[in-house]
């Protein structure tokens, strides 16, 4: 049987858009080997490898490419594999509250399109590489509650594009780099919950657009840098259970900006806005994933 030239059309037409979609055969074996390796067959949205890529949820696929994985609270439990790294065109990882152990594979550190990367609320141990400083394009990086130990790299100080940096309730010791003072795109930066200890750098006063920061329950000492006068924008401030000597540059600050503060210095308490004191407080909260779409 002969097929009419409105029929070939209709194959052409549906040629296209199937390659269209198409990944390549490595990132697709990089998403099984994911998906193997973390238990897929338990998760609470599990893919039918027998699908399309595109149709997988939790997965987006732009021009012959996976673009972004969310799998938000999905049950994933077991290590990342080092074949994420092929996934070279990856922009958005969001793994985020689920059960996955072992550590951060290097290789994802090698993905160079990689925007956001979050990882919170996971099991994942070991130190932060220095790796880290591949990630040029990162405008988030969220690993909060972990057993991430170590050191926090200096290297964050070159990914500028950085607007959150959460490493809170970690297992994190030594001193806050000096380099974080870079970031002067950054919004959120978290450390609580960590074992870190010395001063905290007067860089930080840099961060002009920092509206969250966030360091109770470290080690850290000394004086709060005179520079974060500075910090016109921040309205969420917490220093609580740490050894400070001096708060004489929170008293240079505008007490108004303030909707969160907490100190161990109580007789700073009168000279804020008690209305605010009263709005919604972080204290011993993490922040939370605002990207569940699922």
């Amino acid at each position: 049987m002969k097929l009419t030239s409105l029929s070939l059309i209709a194959l052409c037409i549906v040629g296209v858009a199937f390659a269209k979609n198409t990944v390549t055969a490595k990132e697709k074996k990089a998403l099984i080997d994911l998906f193997e390796s973390t238990n897929g067959a338990q998760w609470n949205n599990p893919w039918d490898l027998n699908t399309p890529v595109e149709t997988w949820r939790g997965v987006t696929v732009k021009d012959n490419h996976v673009v972004e994985i969310n799998l938000f609270r999905n049950n994933l439990e077991g290590t990342l594999p080092s074949s994420l790294g092929r996934l070279r065109h990856l922009q958005h990882l969001n793994l985020a509250f689920n059960s996955i152990t072992g550590v951060l594979p290097k290789e994802i550190l090698e993905l160079e399109n990689l925007m956001v990367l979050r990882l919170e609320m996971n099991r994942i141990k070991g130190n932060i590489p220095p790796e880290i400083r591949q990630l040029k394009k990162l405008q988030v990086f969220s690993m909060f509650n972990n057993f991430l130990n170590g050191q926090i790299p200096e290297e964050f100080g070159e990914l500028t594009d950085l607007k959150e940096l959460n490493l809170s309730s970690n297992n994190l010791k030594g001193s806050i780099p000096k380099s974080l003072g870079n970031l002067t795109k950054l919004v959120a930066l978290g450390l609580f919950e960590n074992s870190l200890d010395g001063t905290i750098p007067a860089e930080l006063g840099n961060l002009g657009k920092l509206k969250e920061l966030v360091l109770a329950n470290n080690q850290l000492g000394g004086e709060i840098p005179m520079e974060f006068a500075q910090l016109s924008s921040l309205k969420i401030l917490q220093l609580q259970n740490n050894r400070f000597e001096s708060y004489t540059g929170i008293q240079a600050m505008d007490t108004k900006q303030f909707l969160v503060f907490d100190t161990d210095d109580k007789s700073l308490r009168p000279k804020f806005n008690e209305i605010q004191l009263q709005r919604t407080r972080m204290a011993d909260t993490k922040f939370e994933d605002d990207n569940d779409n699922e």
